[in-house]
C-alpha cells in the first residue's frame, strides 16, 4: 500500500503518461506518413534528378545507405544475440568463460572494416572522377561569381549586340587560361547579377535566376570575390566550393525544364542564409532569346569574376598547359 493508505501504486501515473506519449507519437507518425509519397522512398530523401549526371550521384547515395544498413543489421544482430544467449542466469552467478587473444575474431574486426572502407572509396573515387571530368568544348559556359551576399552570372557567349573577347576581358582575369582556351571566339557576353532582395518574377522565390538550355552541356566556372562560398543547385544533387584565388569547375547536362532552387552551402558570414538563387531550364531557343534580352537591357560584357589566382594555382595552371 502507499503511505496514504491507498492501494494505488505511485508508478501508475508515470506508466499512464508514458502510454499517452507513445500514443501521441504513433498518431503523429501516421498522420505525417499519410502525406508521404512512397514513390519517393527509393531516393532516400534526395530530390528528383534533373541532369544526366545526377543519377550517378543518386546511385552512390543509395549504395552508401545500403552498406550502412547492412553494417547496422550485422551489429544489431550481434548485440541482440549477446543479450539473449549470454544474459546472466538467475541460478548461476559464476563468471562466464572469457575469450582472449582469439586471432580469427580479431582478424575479422580488422579486415571487415577495411573491406567496407575500400569498397566505398572505390565507388566514390570512380564517380567523382567521372563527375569532375570536362569535355573539350562545352555547349554553354557560365562563370558563376559568388560574393557577399548574392550571385552574379557571366554568360560566356557570342551574343548579338555585345562586342568583346572573353579570353582577354580584364573582368575575367581571375579565370585561368586552361578554362579560357575553351571559350568561344569573340564572346562579348552578357551578365546578370542579384542582391538578397532579388526575386524570380514567375515564382517569387528569392535570389537572381540563372538560365540554362535543356539538353546542352553546361560548364560552370566558379569564382569568388571575397570568401569561400558553395554553389549548390539542389536537384542537380551536386555542389562545389567557390573559393577566392582558386577556380573550380564542373559540367552538367540539364534534361528537364523547370525552375529549381539553389543556395550557398558554405557558411560565409552573417547573411549566408540569404545567398539564394534560382535555376531556370528552358529550351535552347528560349535560352538564346533570354541572352538577347539581357543584351537589349544593356547588361553586356562581364561583371568582375573575383580574386585572381594565387601563386600556387598559377604554378598548377602552368603544369597543366
Amino acid at each position: 500500500m502507499s503511505p496514504n493508505g491507498s492501494d494505488r501504486s505511485p508508478r501508475r501515473p508515470m506508466r499512464r503518461k508514458l502510454l499517452q506519449a507513445m500514443t501521441a507519437g504513433l498518431v503523429l507518425a501516421t498522420a505525417t506518413g499519410c502525406s508521404y509519397n512512397w514513390e519517393d522512398f527509393p531516393r532516400l530523401g534526395m530530390p528528383t534528378p534533373v541532369t544526366e549526371q545526377a543519377p550517378r550521384i543518386l546511385s552512390l547515395w543509395q549504395g552508401s545507405w545500403a552498406a550502412a544498413l547492412a553494417t547496422g543489421v550485422l551489429v544489431w544482430g550481434l548485440i541482440l544475440w549477446s543479450v539473449i544467449f549470454h544474459r546472466r542466469s538467475r541460478t548461476k552467478v559464476e563468471v562466464p568463460p572469457q575469450t582472449r587473444y582469439n586471432m580469427p575474431i580479431e582478424a575479422l574486426y580488422t579486415v571487415v572494416p577495411l573491406i567496407i572502407v575500400s569498397v566505398l572509396f572505390y565507388f566514390t573515387a570512380r564517380d567523382e572522377t567521372k563527375l569532375l571530368s570536362l569535355s573539350p568544348k562545352p555547349d554553354v559556359t557560365v562563370n558563376v561569381v559568388g560574393f557577399q551576399w548574392s550571385w552574379g552570372f557571366n554568360y560566356i557567349e557570342d551574343v548579338p549586340g555585345s562586342s568583346g573577347n572573353a579570353k582577354t576581358d580584364p573582368n575575367l582575369a581571375a579565370i585561368p587560361d586552361r578554362f579560357k582556351k575553351d571559350f568561344p571566339a569573340n564572346a562579348g557576353g552578357v551578365y546578370d547579377v542579384g542582391t538578397p532582395a532579388t526575386k524570380n518574377p514567375q515564382t517569387g522565390n528569392p535570389g537572381p535566376t540563372l538560365w540554362l538550355p535543356k539538353g546542352k552541356t553546361v560548364r560552370f566556372v566558379l569564382t569568388s570575390r571575397d570568401v569561400i562560398h558553395s554553389f549548390w543547385v539542389v536537384p542537380f544533387l551536386m555542389k562545389q566550393d567557390v573559393i577566392p584565388g582558386h577556380t573550380n569547375s564542373f559540367q552538367v547536362t540539364p534534361n528537364r525544364e523547370g525552375t529549381f532552387l539553389g543556395k550557398c552551402a558554405e557558411l560565409c558570414g552573417v547573411d549566408h542564409s540569404r545567398m539564394l538563387f534560382n535555376v531556370k531550364v528552358v529550351s535552347p531557343e528560349r535560352y538564346e532569346a533570354h541572352l538577347k534580352e539581357l543584351a537589349a537591357k544593356g547588361q553586356t560584357g562581364y561583371v568582375p569574376a573575383g580574386i585572381e589566382q594565387t601563386g600556387h594555382e598559377k604554378n598548377r595552371e602552368t603544369n597543366n598547359l
